[in-house]
């Protein structure tokens, strides 16, 4: 494994750790970034299913963004994410930012979800 993957690895087990600790047993919204799209999902750990999602590779959302890879669809991503864990009952998440530093798209992210209702 590379270093960087490594590093990444450790990043992403020391947050999880801390967000079971932290999280009281509410629901997780995890986030995966990659260099073309961005994916959302409200996680319950305690029933392990997945109660909500939303990409940037949806059709709606395709149709009305010009990239998938910029702030404007991860705040997109967010509202909509948001809106179909209203939808599941979901109120308040623990945001699961992965190995991905709050910043830039992941930041533009969680502000979608918030302005969507979600409380973190």
């Amino acid at each position: 494994m590379s270093d960087k993957l490594a590093l990444q690895a450790r990043r992403r087990r020391r947050l999880r750790f801390q967000l079971k600790q932290k999280s009281g047993g509410r629901a997780r919204l995890s986030v995966y970034r990659s260099g073309k799209h961005i994916y959302a999902q409200i996680i319950v750990d305690a029933e392990g299913r997945t109660v909500a999602a939303a990409s940037s590779m949806e059709k709606a959302m395709r149709e009305g963004l010009k990239t998938g890879a910029d702030k404007d669809a991860a705040t997109a991503v967010g509202k909509l994410v948001a809106e179909r864990a209203l939808a599941a009952g979901i109120t308040e998440v623990v945001f699961d930012r992965g190995p991905y530093l709050y910043h830039g798209r992941v930041k533009a992210l969680a502000d979608g979800a918030r302005e969507g209702g979600l409380s973190f």
